[in-house]
């Protein structure tokens, strides 16, 4: 520490503590942006839930019993993945800009565009069928 700097603020939360042990405290701006993408991913995880539940919901006329109630869970399960891979990623990026490290690379963002491609493939085939 020079003369000219303040001294570094002390973490005083036991959870901050825990999560983030070492590194320096990024610019707030990065953090909140970091919440608020954060924020979009458990957006779209709850999006997904609420299909799953949709498509139990409503009888399709096409689908058998069975194979929409096995597609409502996978659609819920991916909210799941989606909302755990949030967390996880809101995790990492935290942590690569307190040790002034390259963010990671959002591991959720193939899943979720493989999974909606899917569904909208699901949902065109519905429709033509119906």
């Amino acid at each position: 520490m020079s003369r000219d700097s303040a001294p570094e603020p002390v973490r005083d939360d036991a959870l901050g503590r825990r999560l983030f042990p070492d590194g320096e405290e990024p610019d707030a701006r990065f953090t909140l942006a970091n919440e608020r993408t954060f924020l979009a991913w458990i957006r779209t995880a709850l999006a997904f839930v609420a299909a799953g539940v949709a498509i139990e919901a409503f009888t399709l006329g096409s689908l058998p019993p069975g194979v929409r109630k096995g597609f409502a869970v996978a659609v819920i399960a991916v909210g799941v993945l989606i909302a755990v891979g949030a967390g996880f990623r809101w995790w990492r990026v935290e942590t690569a800009m307190r040790r002034k490290r390259p963010l990671p690379v959002p591991g959720i963002v193939p899943l979720l565009g493989v999974v909606a491609a899917a569904g909208a493939v699901v949902a065109a085939v519905l429709v033509v069928s119906a």
